[in-house]
């Protein structure tokens, strides 16, 4: 399993997501609370964010424990932004551990994250070919193509979604994705939460234990923009 979470709104560091709360990705690396599968993260990591003079994200990741990367934590505290996404994994037995397969994946201006697994068999007709073998990296392939056809960005999580939990019953599909502007995510077969304040906070489990925090429904897709925050069934 992986655990991951977003933030758009008023620019904060990426700390706010990885350091800084108390269950933070780098607690949830070693120690999650509500992980179903898998009980440490330690496969890799990645970080994304949009500078202010550019459309295109910056990311940075590393196929090591998030824990061991004595340069992250300066990172963090510099790399600010009002949209971030940040990723930790736990790969699927069979998977490569190379940062190729590590979230988050890009394809012009859009991240994504993919918490859960999937057939491969499930996702390959959706796209000509992917950066990694991995599950993960067919279907951040298979959304960024529909979002290159002029698909909505949600309805490309919903699409691709849809697709492979038809055919594979028993796969796990929690798709994070932003584009500097909004972010949209799915929940399939693991747990997600909201929180919201001067923006809007995704992440599979809450950083915190202040008040205030959602579940969102199994099987519902998520669209946080400016305007606010949309949830509707899948």
């Amino acid at each position: 399993m992986c655990r991951h979470a977003a933030w758009l709104g008023a620019p904060r560091s990426l700390t706010s997501l990885i350091h800084e709360p108390e269950y933070g990705l780098l607690r949830q690396s070693y120690a999650p609370r509500l992980q179903r599968h898998g009980a440490l993260n330690a496969d890799g990591f990645g970080v994304g964010w949009y500078d202010a003079n550019g459309t295109e994200p910056v990311r940075y990741r590393r196929a090591i424990p998030i824990w061991t990367d004595a340069n992250l934590p300066g990172l963090a505290r510099i790399a600010r932004s009002g949209c971030l996404l940040a990723a930790i994994r736990s790969a699927t037995v069979g998977m490569p551990i190379e940062e190729t397969a590590t979230a988050p994946f890009t394809d012009g201006p859009w991240l994504l994250s993919h918490n859960g697994r999937v057939a491969r068999e499930a996702v390959r007709g959706l796209a000509d070919s992917a950066e990694s073998p991995c599950d993960s990296a067919w279907l951040a392939a298979a959304v960024f193509a529909r979002r290159r056809a002029g698909h909505p960005l949600g309805d490309a999580l919903a699409e691709v979604v849809i697709h492979a939990g038809t055919e594979d019953p028993k796969a796990r599909l929690n798709l994070l994705a932003c584009d500097g502007t909004s972010i949209a995510a799915t929940v399939w077969g693991d747990t997600l939460f909201l929180h919201l304040d001067d923006g809007v906070l995704v992440a599979s489990e809450p950083l915190d234990d202040r008040p205030g925090w959602q579940a969102v429904p199994e099987r519902t897709l998520v669209l946080a923009s400016p305007d606010g925050v949309r949830i509707q069934p899948l």
